[in-house]
């Protein structure tokens, strides 16, 4: 056994291998205090521990359910965590990969939110976000050039990739328009030039350079995997009550339009808009909670969205904050703000997150029954694509607003530059770790911010 990879267990009726439930539980919680970085950043962790490194699935299988995490809406780094947790331990397995995958980021933020609302303003913080951003591009920019080389392998391709880019960062296209254009290109594709649109490394082995997996190409579907009507029905039943029963939960205390009722509502549609990432729903969030509920002021929106930076986890976890500083406002616990905060906090999450929860573990078994089908992975290695100009269209963002902070005509913010090409060559020449490189850029910005006070 590779005792790199963790225990691995053979069972007494199948020679097959398969992961301890037990190393699967703290993977997992370890993901949710190192996942730095953004979708990109998670993505390209998990990559690097499951594929490369510990080998529970093998390229093609992650690749499969990272292109149907990309379909959904909400963060697609929790809903891949979700997936292959599910696909290696079932229910169990997905709800704990999920949870686990969020958990930290929960407690980070509502203690983070509780010092925010007591002490004001954190200029450490300020100090630590300046080191981190410069990170953040080069990192983004990583994932596009891993991603790209394992997925782009030929000109059509490449061509759906520069297209996606100039689409959203030229002609401000909708990433769902994004997204759907690139499937029907994918299925048009599968059938007029397969040859183009079959899954990376269709014709030989895409674990060569990885070694076997336990979820390998060839591994059959498990049974909890597999389609089952009733199994489907039972699970579509159980989320309603655990949404509307919620719900009806919240409405006896104050009411249809009270405060708690208003944010669960609120944060349920902000998860079904959340396509393209958390950047692509903040506007929403923004005009909701800032302006129309008033749970917060614009100044403090974009301190939230300072603190989700810093912490592990999806960004949208910055409704986390929005929820603590809404239950803290409104009063949500009677003279007890702290309380009121938190409720409000985990309110906020639990409405965000529930409905990517549900979404992988019904629509899992029908994307597992698929992921030999060139019918239906022909439209996913389009996508797939088409988000390889899409993140590097994010880190032209990134890196256009935090190199000219204010504008074009603004001098060049070269410290920021120079930290962003220095993690750049750790990434690219010297396989830094991620996580190593946002913690030496987090300090490198906290001794600046103190040493010019």
């Amino acid at each position: 056994m590779d005792q790199q990879n963790g225990p691995i267990e053979y069972l007494a009726t199948n020679e097959n291998p398969t992961v301890n439930f037990g190393e699967a539980l703290r993977f997992w919680l370890k993901l949710g205090f190192i996942s730095f970085g953004g979708p990109a950043g998670q993505i390209a962790i998990m990559h690097q521990e499951l594929v490369e490194r510990r080998r529970w699935i093998s390229e093609r299988r992650y690749l499969h359910a990272l292109n149907y995490c990309m379909l959904l809406p909400g963060p697609e780094a929790l809903q891949l965590a979700t997936y292959i947790g599910w696909l290696l331990h079932g229910l169990r397995g997905g709800i704990a990969a999920g949870v686990l995958f969020i958990l930290p980021s929960l407690a980070i933020l509502i203690l983070l939110s509780w010092i925010y609302m007591t002490f004001g303003s954190l200029p450490a913080v300020a100090g630590v976000l300046y080191g981190i951003k410069p990170a953040v591009v080069a990192i983004v920019v990583f994932a596009a050039y891993r991603i790209g080389s394992r997925a782009l392998k030929n000109g059509v391709l490449w061509s759906i990739a520069v297209l996606a880019f100039l689409a959203i960062s030229v002609l401000s296209v909708p990433f769902p328009a994004i997204i759907l254009a690139a499937a029907l290109l994918g299925a048009l594709g599968g059938r007029l030039a397969p040859r183009f649109f079959r899954a990376a490394d269709d014709h030989g082995n895409p674990d060569k350079n990885f070694g076997p997996s336990i979820i390998d190409d060839r591994t059959p579907t498990p049974d909890h995997a597999r389609l089952s009507r009733p199994r489907l029905m039972a699970l579509a039943i159980v989320g309603l009550i655990s949404w509307g029963g919620i719900l009806a939960l919240l409405d006896q205390d104050r009411g249809w339009q009270g405060d708690a009722v208003q944010m669960g509502w609120f944060f349920t549609k902000t998860a079904l808009l959340t396509f393209g990432g958390a950047y692509s729903v903040l506007p929403y969030v923004y005009q909701g909670a800032v302006e129309h509920y008033h749970w917060l002021t614009a100044p403090q929106m974009m301190d939230g969205l300072a603190l989700g930076e810093t912490t592990p986890g999806p960004l949208i976890m910055v409704v986390t904050f929005v929820g603590f500083l809404a239950g803290w406002s409104k009063d949500l616990i009677d003279g007890a703000p702290l309380l009121g905060g938190a409720a409000g906090a985990v309110i906020a999450t639990y409405f965000t997150f529930l409905p990517s929860f549900l979404l992988v573990l019904l629509g899992g078994p029908l994307a597992e029954a698929t992921h030999g089908n060139i019918k239906f992975t022909a439209p996913l290695t389009g996508i797939t694509a088409a988000m390889v100009g899409v993140i590097l269209n994010l880190a032209v963002f990134f890196a256009y607003h935090l190199f000219w902070p204010n504008g074009l005509n603004s001098p060049v913010d070269w410290l920021s530059v120079g930290i962003a090409l220095a993690s750049a060559t750790a990434l690219l020449r010297f396989k830094l770790g991620v996580i190593p490189l946002i913690g030496i850029c987090a300090m490198a910005g906290l001794v600046y911010r103190l040493a010019v006070l």
